[in-house]
């Protein structure tokens, strides 16, 4: 599936850019035999990067072709998938609404100060009323919900938004035998499930604790059953947005060493995973493995990993 954004998103002030694939040299890697290399795209767009402009991409398309003038969605005070709604609504001229899991703090943070700034309404709501709003997948089933509103589940989870995370797997153009990337609502993992087809392994690392939904999430929208993947759940580091010393201090080194920016919420969660299964000698050595950076590099603001 493939169509051109009906957006001023592609401007040239705020243009896309390729995602490279880059190759990574290691002590570890070379110790166990096994090539890694990072599809970037935390490169697409300094704002709506990684997987967040591939999971919105044909979504935003379908919601300006119904003449939607109101985009609604749910997320978490550190959002990455909220924060690129919110840019995204201004730079195409439609109205935002944030449901924001749990109570108003005193001061927002700065992904919810962008996306305020950004016009985002933003709409604070319970932890068990945030659980009942996970039911609601498709555009237009939230309750009370007007015309030219357009409603995304968390994290864009809607079978439109596999059709450009399957562009990701097409853009590959080395051959491999793992794609690793880190998961939240398990939408990411489930588009690239679908487009190997039953080809190569793929690994999602949980970012939050306690995820066994994940799975039955992935397989809901998956458009047929496949079993070349699972979802790791042990570098969750405590839960969704906590961190551990021996998190940050990865991240610290591997951006020294390799010069790629991570943030501690996805990716870096993923490759401290992804280094220690490695270590372990977990993959069988020949392997070539293709980790996912996920963008997101907004989320690294409030965390100390400079």
């Amino acid at each position: 599936m493939q169509t051109t954004p009906h957006s001023d998103l592609l401007r040239p002030e705020h243009s896309f850019h390729p995602s490279t694939l880059d190759k990574i040299s290691d002590p570890v890697l070379e110790a166990q035999q096994i090539e890694l290399w990072i599809k970037r795209d935390d490169q697409l767009h300094p704002i709506i990067s990684g997987n967040k402009w591939r999971k919105l991409k044909f979504i935003l398309n379908h919601a300006l072709e119904l003449g939607s003038d109101t985009l609604i969605s749910m997320g978490g005070f550190y959002s990455n998938h909220l924060h690129a709604l919110a840019y995204a609504g201004k730079e195409l001229g439609l109205k935002t609404i944030g449901l924001i899991r749990g109570e108003q703090p005193q001061d927002l943070n700065p992904t919810l100060e962008d996306c305020r700034n950004w016009g985002m309404e933003l709409r604070f709501v319970s932890r068990s009323d945030y659980r009942r709003l996970r039911q609601y997948r498709e555009p237009f089933d939230l309750p009370g919900i007007r015309p030219g509103q357009y409603w995304l589940p968390e994290g864009g989870a809607q079978s439109l938004a596999l059709h450009g995370v399957a562009e990701l797997v097409e853009e590959i153009d080395i051959p491999f035998d793992v794609l690793c990337l880190p998961c939240g609502t398990g939408t990411t993992l489930a588009g690239c499930i679908t487009a190997l087809d039953g080809a190569k392994t793929a690994l999602g690392f949980a970012a939050l604790k306690n995820a066994d939904f994940l799975t039955r999430d992935v397989e809901r929208l998956l458009p047929k059953p496949y079993t070349n993947w699972q979802i790791n759940q042990n570098y969750h580091c405590g839960g969704f947005a906590k961190t551990t010393p021996e998190l940050l201090e990865f991240i610290r080194t591997f951006e020294l060493i390799q010069r790629i920016p991570l943030e501690p919420v996805y990716t870096g969660k993923m490759l401290y995973g992804l280094y220690d299964m490695i270590a372990k000698g977990e993959f069988t050595p020949g392997l070539r493995i293709i980790a996912v950076h996920t963008g997101g590099l907004q989320g690294r603001r409030g965390f100390n990993v400079i």
